[in-house]
């Protein structure tokens, strides 16, 4: 499964890095720090799966009835629909707005390391549709 990993921390993507390096079935195909680059790079690398972080800088708009994540999420929708989207984010209250926009999955920022991977493997052995 192609990952493409979106985290303005550099820190968070290099765990993300180290963590799934260890699965097999996964290969990441880029990283991000801003919603342009992961719009290009989406529609460059082809990915499966992009785990997003959810307060992604650069999605600000006029449009103020919808996060940035969700917009960000729309944007994504648009150009790659069978795209799955793990949320990620620092605060556990952004879980139902995430999921509520599409996101396919969430998991904070706080959850053990198994719980990301746990998500992840859903997606690579297909049982989450």
């Amino acid at each position: 499964m192609r990952v493409l990993l979106a985290d303005d921390q550099a820190n968070v993507r290099s765990a993300l890095r180290l963590l799934l390096a260890q699965e097999p079935d996964l290969d990441i195909v880029g990283e991000t720090t801003e919603t342009e680059g992961l719009l290009a790079q989406a529609e460059a690398t082809c990915p499966d799966l992009v785990l997003l972080d959810w307060e992604l800088p650069g999605m600000e708009a006029a449009d103020r009835s919808m996060d940035a994540g969700q917009r960000l999420l729309l944007a994504l929708r648009a150009s790659r629909p069978d795209l799955k989207v793990i949320a990620l984010s620092v605060y556990p209250e952004a879980r139902q707005p995430a999921l509520a926009a599409g996101a396919d999955a969430f998991v904070s920022k706080g959850d053990p390391p198994d719980r990301l991977l746990a998500a992840v493997d859903d997606f690579v052995h297909g049982q989450h549709e």
